[in-house]
C-alpha cells in the first residue's frame, strides 16, 4: 500500500473515530434523547461526507494530483473502517458497561418514536402492534447489534468510497 494512502487513511480514520466519540459523549452528557434525532444524524452524516471529500482531495494533492480509483477508494475506505471501529468500541463500552440504563431508555425512546411516526403516517394498528412487539425484544445497543451496525457502516463506507473514487480518479492515472 502506498505510504501516503496509508498515512492519510489512518490519520483521518483516527480523527473520524475521535470525532464520533466526542459527538457521542456530548450528546450523552447534554441530552441523550438526541441520539434518535434524525436531523442531528443528517448533520453528522454531512460532516462525514465533507471529511471524505477533504481526505480524498488532500490525498490526490499529496500524490501530485494523480490518483487512481483504487487509491481514492482505499484511502476513504481505510479511514471509514477505522473511524467506525473506534466509534462502535466506544458505544459498546458506554452503553453496556459504563451506563447500561441509558441503552434501556434509548431502546424505549426509539420504540416510542417509531410507533409515533407510524401512527402519524396512518399505519394500520396491526402493523404498529407487530413493530412494537418486534422492537420490544431488540436491544439496539448490545455488542451484537453494534457489530451488525458496524457491518452496515462498512458497506456504506465502501459505497461512498466508490463514489469518491469515481469523482476524484485522474484520467492520466490510467495510462499505465
Amino acid at each position: 500500500m502506498n505510504p501516503i494512502i496509508k498515512k492519510n487513511g489512518i490519520s483521518f480514520g483516527i480523527a473520524l473515530g475521535i470525532f464520533s466519540i466526542l459527538v457521542t459523549t456530548l450528546i450523552y452528557v447534554i441530552d441523550y434523547t438526541q441520539f434518535i434525532n434524525i436531523w442531528l444524524g443528517l448533520i453528522i452524516l454531512t460532516i462525514y461526507i465533507i471529511v471524505g471529500f477533504v481526505l480524498v482531495s488532500k490525498t490526490k494533492k499529496d500524490l501530485n494530483n494523480e490518483i487512481t480509483f483504487k487509491e481514492a477508494f482505499t484511502v476513504f475506505f481505510l479511514a471509514g473502517v477505522i473511524g467506525a471501529v473506534l466509534s462502535v468500541l466506544f458505544n459498546i463500552l458506554l452503553f453496556n458497561y459504563i451506563d447500561p440504563a441509558a441503552k434501556d431508555s434509548l431502546n424505549d425512546l426509539t420504540l416510542k418514536y417509531t410507533v409515533g411516526m407510524m401512527e402519524k403516517f396512518g399505519a394500520p394498528a396491526a402493523e404498529v402492534d407487530k413493530v412494537r412487539a418486534e422492537m420490544g425484544s431488540v436491544d439496539n445497543y448490545s455488542p451484537a447489534s453494534q457489530f451488525k451496525g458496524l457491518l452496515f457502516n462498512i458497506i456504506l463506507s465502501s459505497i461512498f468510497a466508490a463514489i469518491l473514487g469515481l469523482i476524484f480518479k485522474s484520467k492520466a492515472a490510467y495510462k499505465e
